[in-house]
């Protein structure tokens, strides 16, 4: 879990570069967590994953397991 004093505002947040208007994902180291979070809501709620968990997600679209479900 991350530190909870540090809030999400004070993160240094991710967006990729092709993002269309604010309307995407957001991701944020926090110690050793990643946070996941909707860029349109930036006061709203964050996923938390390790970064094992993270890594293994990243990995998994890069081998194209997640194809077909677009």
């Amino acid at each position: 879990m991350p530190d909870k004093s540090r809030r999400q505002e004070e993160l240094s947040w991710r967006i990729a570069r092709p993002c269309n208007g604010g309307h995407c994902v957001r991701v944020a180291a926090a110690g050793d967590a990643i946070l996941i979070a909707d860029s349109k809501n930036p006061d709203g709620p964050a996923l938390s994953y390790s970064r094992a968990e993270f890594q293994a997600f990243a990995n998994g679209i890069k081998r194209g397991d997640f194809d077909d479900l677009l």
